[in-house]
């Protein structure tokens, strides 16, 4: 039984170490630079797009290996190295209280990354709890053939009722369960997208 807690993280302007600069510290890079976090790369050398991306201001690079007290003022890191490095940064991690994500050792992990589908403000994590990487990734393929750009229309007509009802003060949450039907389904479907959010303003206010 996996003792992971689902959650999603608000790491805007949020300080981020990655200790790598090899792919995999590239993929984690990409994912904390669109969640709009601030990021620092600590590595030797780094690739291509890793070093495009300093260039152009969107991180900083340092260009050595990890020291002990390099997290100090972070609040997340990931390591992407070696063994020795993963464990000396999960260790320092514990110590300042700074929680770590070692790339393939979850012994190490004090959270881990899921398989993520986006469409568009819609995000679906999928994951086993580190069990399986594989499964979770073959599961968030079939997901990903089912969820379409209706789906993330549905977020933003949800999103645009859900602002007009709260700045009128007219429904509370309790009054959106079974709000969304299948009439509202079909209007985003058929891209009636002011029918399908009228429909559901209504819904709600009258539930």
């Amino acid at each position: 039984m996996s003792g992971y807690y689902p959650v999603f993280l608000e790491l805007t302007d949020r300080p981020c170490l990655v200790v790598g600069g090899g792919p995999v510290a590239e993929g984690k890079v990409d994912g904390l630079l669109a969640a709009g976090a601030r990021v620092t790369v600590l590595s030797p050398v780094v690739t291509k797009r890793l070093a495009e991306w300093a260039a152009a201001g969107r991180l900083r690079h340092v260009a050595r290996d990890y020291r002990v007290g390099d997290l100090a003022g972070y609040q997340l890191a990931w390591v992407a190295a070696d063994e020795r490095v993963s464990a000396a940064v999960a260790q320092e991690g514990r110590t300042r209280g700074v929680w770590v994500n070692a790339a393939d050792e979850p012994a190490r992990c004090d959270f881990i990354l899921p398989s993520v589908i986006r469409r568009g403000r819609l995000v679906v994590a999928v994951s086993t709890g580190g069990a399986s990487p594989a499964a979770a990734r073959a599961i968030r393929e079939e997901l990903e053939a089912y969820l379409t750009k209706e789906h993330a229309m549905l977020v933003e007509v949800a999103a645009e009722a859900r602002r007009d009802l709260r700045a009128r003060k007219s429904a509370g949450p309790a009054r959106w369960r079974g709000a969304i039907d299948a009439t509202v389904r079909r209007l985003v479907a058929s891209r009636r997208y002011r029918q399908a959010r009228e429909r559901l303003t209504r819904r709600v206010e009258s539930a």
